[in-house]
């Protein structure tokens, strides 16, 4: 028990040690400011927060988790494949697959793949 705590009371105090040292050793000048600041969008965090946004990013950002979760979807259908009956999964999967499609279908008939709108 007094060797944990040895342990622990050394462990926190090499740390304290290296966080002191980067602090005082790391170089900070008003000229890196810049670097130091978010990024976000291509936004400069330095002008007004009130310029308009292009609907664009988030129509695209809405596609992209659209996409990202139907391929969290499509992952536990390949791992059913050995525990179900072969034509209900062939059924389910081909309706998902087909329900995509469709979705992707309606996007690009939209414009909404087209950047340059």
């Amino acid at each position: 028990m007094i060797s944990l705590l040895l342990m622990s009371i050394i462990i926190i105090i090499i740390s304290n040690i290296l966080m002191m040292l980067s602090f005082m050793l790391s170089k900070k000048s008003l000229k890196d400011r810049e670097k130091c600041s978010p990024f976000e969008c291509g936004f400069d965090p330095k002008s007004s927060a009130r310029i308009p946004f292009s609907l664009h990013f988030f129509l695209i950002t809405v596609i992209f988790l659209i996409f990202d979760v139907e391929i969290a979807l499509i992952f536990p259908m390949i791992y059913t494949f050995k525990m179900t009956n072969l034509i209900i999964w062939a059924k389910t999967s081909f309706f998902f697959i087909i329900m995509l499609l469709i979705g992707l279908y309606h996007e690009w008939n939209q414009n909404m793949l087209n950047w340059t709108n």
